[in-house]
């Protein structure tokens, strides 16, 4: 695995990702594309979005925003279908945290689809919220971790 996680600056690299998420998100879990995309998707000094790479190849993507005081929310974390089980979502998430600690947050919260809550429990994070919720759809319950 030569992973490289890529910091996106630019409207290309922001187009891969959004092009993966369309993948993972509207494609293969049905989210209307309009709940998908949203008004974080612009490069701008109060979101972080990522990219991981394999050998030239866009694998995973995420993004992060400032959530409340001293915490970050990370989002829209997906990898694609031929990735999966290969160690890249943790790979992105440790990076989106590493960031977010730069960035001098204390905390991370987000909100996991329930499939994938034993994926982030596995990565420090407990369940915050009383119950599962929905969100586009998909069950989800919201999930924090002390960075």
């Amino acid at each position: 695995m030569a992973a490289e996680i890529v910091h996106i600056t630019t409207e290309e690299q922001l187009k891969m990702a959004l092009d993966i998420r369309k993948q993972v998100f509207v494609e293969e879990q049905k989210v209307p594309v309009e709940e998908e995309i949203d008004e974080y998707d612009v490069i701008s000094d109060n979101v972080h979005h990522f990219l991981l790479m394999d050998n030239g190849q866009p694998v995973a993507t995420g993004r992060l925003i400032y959530y409340k005081a001293g915490t970050a929310k990370m989002q829209r974390i997906a990898v694609h279908r031929d990735y999966r089980t290969k160690g890249y979502g943790r790979i992105l998430l440790l990076a989106m945290e590493e960031r977010a600690s730069e960035l001098g947050l204390a905390a991370s919260v987000l909100d996991a689809q329930c499939q994938a809550e034993a994926f982030y429990r596995k990565l420090g994070y407990e369940v915050i919220s009383q119950e599962p919720f929905y969100d586009a759809g998909i069950l989800h319950v919201r999930m924090q971790k002390a960075l």
